[in-house]
């Protein structure tokens, strides 16, 4: 396995004061996956083009990432830390032991196929290993008091990835395996709110029956895909038993950009993260719902998610102690991709003024029909979770 790439020296003390810089875990161990080449993510050769395309999540786009962090004008206000893997123990707080075991059984095989655009092959399971350990050493560095805000730069994603089953290029739910930490940690109530452009499905799945794990996604409505991603992601898959309404989806028209997105945060997550007081604060970002994303059209420029980034930080401030974790899954567009997550940080950040120009142009989003729907999810909520029936 690759060894930690060297941390960048340490920026000087940020400008906001002693915690409040954004402290980066990462490690280059995670470029080892290769999901292939083929038409688009089908890994499928039709015999009659000479290119190929990468699979979309392949280790330029975070590349990319990392370098736009370490030489943009953001990199002052980060600190950067080595990840690790995570041991076969950890996994256990949110996946089955007959789900790990097949995951390394698919690894010493050489190479597996498990659905639809997922696949392991040789370098994929101890990449998976390094993202699921790095999310954690990330949660850690919270728990541990030593920064309130700490971003996992890692790969392959993990949202998809239910308790038993491998889905939507992720193997591991790192974000799950989080929250397992914090609450085993002593935080009574977690709070994940995921922007990504696809329904969290896996990290929904893994919280659907429990009260003290608040699941929030905002996504285009694609519906269910196959056998390996069953659910919908619909505004009636609100949870079960003790955990009835803890899962609160937000499928969005494709096209809603900034203002429908703005709107839904302030709408729909920032009533339920304040009616349920969470304890922390999980962001699950995605930059796939940009305006150029080849897996999703939601037309979000740096502006949305800068916006975005500035509402997690208000509602961390008033209930979190101002500390968030923020784990990154999806986003294909190699350049644009990098620019967006550049703006989310800064959010987050709450830095007072934009660093990056948005360099390229976007399409108009239709806000008044995104602002319909969003207040029709409202209705339904009011009628269906008991703890929102008066936001």
């Amino acid at each position: 396995m690759a060894s930690a790439s060297s941390p960048p020296p340490a920026a000087d003390a940020s400008p906001q004061g002693p915690g409040d810089d954004l402290a980066v875990f990462w490690h280059e161990g995670m470029l080892a996956h290769d999901a292939g080449r083929g038409v688009f993510d089908s890994g499928r050769d039709p015999g009659f083009l000479d290119v190929l395309d990468q699979h979309p999540e392949n280790a330029d786009r975070v590349r990319n990432m990392v370098s736009i962090l370490r030489r943009g004008p953001v990199a002052p206000f980060l600190s950067w830390h080595s990840g690790r893997p995570a041991y076969a123990s950890e996994l256990l707080s949110f996946h089955s032991s007959e789900y790990i075991d097949e995951l390394v059984q698919a690894n010493a095989t050489g190479a597996k196929k498990f659905c639809e655009g997922t696949f392991l092959n040789p370098g994929s399971w101890g990449a998976a290993l390094l993202a699921a350990g790095t999310t954690l050493s990330a949660v850690k560095h919270i728990l541990d008091g030593h920064g309130n805000l700490a971003y996992a730069l890692v790969r392959p994603p993990g949202h998809h990835a239910q308790p038993d089953r491998a889905d939507g290029y992720c193997f591991l739910n790192n974000a799950g395996l989080a929250v397992h930490l914090a609450l085993d940690s002593g935080r009574s109530k977690v709070a994940v709110v995921d922007i990504d452009v696809h329904y969290g499905n896996g990290t929904a799945e893994g919280f659907y029956r429990m009260d003290n794990v608040l699941t929030i996604s905002l996504h285009m409505r694609h519906g269910s895909w196959g056998p390996s991603h069953p659910q919908s992601g619909s505004v009636d898959e609100i949870g079960e038993g003790k955990g009835l309404g803890y899962n609160l989806n937000i499928p969005l028209p494709n096209g809603s950009g900034d203002s429908g997105y703005e709107y839904a945060m302030n709408e729909l997550v920032v009533p339920a993260i304040d009616k349920f007081q969470p304890q922390f604060l999980v962001f699950v970002v995605g930059q796939d719902s940009s305006a150029f994303d080849p897996n999703g059209r939601q037309c979000l420029t740096m502006e949305g998610y800068r916006k975005i980034g500035q509402i997690m930080r208000s509602m961390a401030n008033r209930h979190s102690n101002g500390q968030i974790l923020i784990v990154q899954e999806g986003g294909y567009h190699i350049t644009y991709s990098a620019y967006c997550l550049h703006a989310t940080l800064e959010g987050v950040l709450d830095l007072e003024a934009p660093l990056l120009d948005d360099p390229i142009a976007y399409y108009p989003e239709d806000e008044r029909y995104t602002m319909k729907v969003v207040d029709m999810i409202k209705n339904s909520w009011k009628e269906s979770v008991p703890f929102l029936k008066d936001i």
